[in-house]
C-alpha cells in the first residue's frame, strides 16, 4: 500500500537531514496555541537524532504576503520545540542564504536547527527550483514529514526532492497508510461522513467516494444544497445556488448511498443566541435557517456508524462553533468513538470537534492535513508524496 522509502530505509548517521515538517500552528503574542502538529513531528525528529543525524527543520507558517512578516516568524515554534524536547533548538533567521548556511554548517549530530518560515520567500509557492536547490545545499538527505502540505507543489515540499535523496517521515507514512487503506482496501461496510459548508469544495470527493464507500452521510451546510436540489424550500439557509445542478446529478447517480438529514435544527438568525427549533426535514419557514442536523438524524447516522468496518469523517454537521448548534457534530463524534470501526478523521473542524469532546483517544487516526486528506479522498496524487523515492 505504502510504496515509498522512509527514514528506516536509509543510513542517517553523521548526516545532515533537512526535514520538511508541518509547523503551521496558531501563534499569538509569541506563544504557540494548538501544538498537535508539533507533537506529531516528534517521532521522526527523535528517530533521526537517535540514529546520529543533525536535524534541520523547515516549514511554512500562515500566509505572509510577498516577504518576511514578524507575525509569521517560526521563532516561537522553535522555542516551544526546545521546551517539548528538553534540549536546545537553534534558530536561523532565514531558510536560505548566509544565516541558514552558517547555522547548518555549525550543526553537529544530535542537534536540531529550525529555519525561518519558507514562505518569507515568494518563490516558495511557485516551486522555484533555484530556491529549492539552495535549501537542498544545507543537507545530505531530505525527509518530507509534512502531510498537511503534501498536496502543494512548493519548493520545500516538492522542489527539494529533485536535489537530494528524498524519503518519508513517520507521520507522512502513517497518514498515507490510514487514508490510503481506508479508500483502497477498507474493512466493510465503509461509511463516509461529509459535512462543512459547501458542496463545491467536495464534488470530486463525493464522486470518488460514490465508487468506493457503501454509505455516505451528508450533514452541514452542504446538506442544505442537496435538500434544495430535491425541491425543498430552504428559506434563509446557506444554499449554494451554483451547485444545485451538480447536487441533482449526484443524487441521481448516488442512489441510496447518499443519506441526508431526516430532521434539522433551525435558527431565526445566524447567531449563537438565536431562537431555535427542531423540525422534520421539509420546507423551512420564511425567516428561519438550518444550522444543525437534528436528534433523529444523529440516531440514524449513529446506527450506520455502529455497524461500520471503516469510517472516514471530514467536515462538521452544523455550525458547531455555536454551542447550541454543535449537538449534531458531537453526536456523530460520540457514535464514532463508540464504534469498533477503523476511524479516520480529517479537516480542521471535525478534528476540533473530536478534541473538544474529549474523544480523540478513541479514534484510530486523526489526520493533521485538511486539504491533503480531502485530495486523497478525491483520489488525487499528492505532489509532495510523489516526489519521494520508491521502495
Amino acid at each position: 500500500m505504502f510504496n515509498k522509502k522512509t527514514i528506516r530505509d536509509i543510513d542517517v548517521k553523521s548526516k545532515k537531514v533537512l526535514v520538511r515538517v508541518d509547523f503551521n500552528v496558531p501563534t499569538k503574542d509569541g506563544k504557540v496555541g494548538d501544538d498537535t502538529r508539533i507533537r506529531a513531528a516528534l517521532p521522526t525528529i527523535q528517530y533521526l537524532l537517535d540514529h546520529g543525524a543533525a536535524v534541520i527543520l523547515c516549514s511554512h507558517l500562515g500566509r505572509p504576503k510577498g516577504g518576511p512578516d514578524p507575525r509569521f516568524t517560526l521563532k516561537p515554534v522553535a522555542d516551544y520545540l526546545a521546551q517539548l524536547m528538553g534540549k536546545p533548538v537553534a534558530f536561523a533567521e532565514d531558510c536560505v542564504g548566509p544565516a541558514a548556511e552558517s547555522a547548518a554548517k555549525a550543526l553537529k549530530p544530535g542537534q536540531v536547527l529550525v529555519l525561518e518560515n519558507t514562505r518569507f520567500h515568494p518563490e516558495e509557492e511557485k516551486n522555484d527550483l533555484d530556491l529549492a536547490k539552495k535549501m537542498a545545499s544545507l543537507a545530505d538527505i531530505y525527509v518530507n514529514d509534512a502531510f498537511g502540505s503534501a498536496h502543494r507543489a512548493h519548493s520545500s515540499t516538492e522542489g527539494v526532492a529533485h536535489f537530494l535523496p528524498a524519503v518519508a517521515g513517520f507521520l507522512m507514512e502513517k497518514e498515507i497508510k490510514y487514508l490510503g487503506q481506508a479508500i483502497d482496501d477498507p474493512k466493510r461496510p465503509f461509511v463516509a461522513i461529509l459535512g462543512g459548508a459547501k458542496i463545491s469544495d467536495k464534488i470530486g470527493v463525493i464522486k470518488n467516494l460514490l465508487t468506493k464507500a457503501d454509505v455516505i452521510l451528508i450533514g452541514g451546510g452542504m446538506a442544505n444544497t442537496f435538500l434544495a436540489a430535491k425541491g425543498l424550500a430552504m428559506a434563509d439557509s446557506l444554499v449554494e445556488a451554483g451547485a444545485l445542478e451538480t447536487a441533482k446529478e449526484l443524487l441521481a447517480s448516488g442512489g441510496d448511498k447518499l443519506h441526508l438529514p431526516v430532521d434539522m435544527v433551525l435558527a431565526d438568525k445566524f447567531d449563537a443566541e438565536a431562537q431555535s427549533k427542531t423540525v422534520p426535514t421539509g420546507n423551512v419557514p420564511a425567516g428561519w435557517r438550518v444550522l444543525d442536523i437534528g436528534p433523529k438524524t444523529v440516531e440514524t447516522f449513529s446506527k450506520l456508524i455502529e455497524g461500520a468496518g471503516t469510517v472516514v469523517w471530514n467536515g462538521p454537521m452544523g455550525v458547531f462553533e455555536f454551542p447550541r448548534f454543535a449537538e449534531g457534530t458531537y453526536g456523530v463524534a460520540k457514535a464514532l468513538a463508540a464504534s469498533q470501526a477503523v476511524s479516520v478523521v480529517g479537516g480542521g473542524d471535525s478534528v476540533a470537534a473530536i478534541q473538544q469532546s474529549g474523544l480523540a483517544d478513541k479514534i484510530s487516526h486523526i489526520s493533521t492535513g485538511g486539504g491533503a486528506s480531502l485530495e486523497m479522498l478525491e483520489g488525487l496524487v499528492l505532489p509532495g508524496l510523489a516526489a519521494l523515492q520508491d521502495k
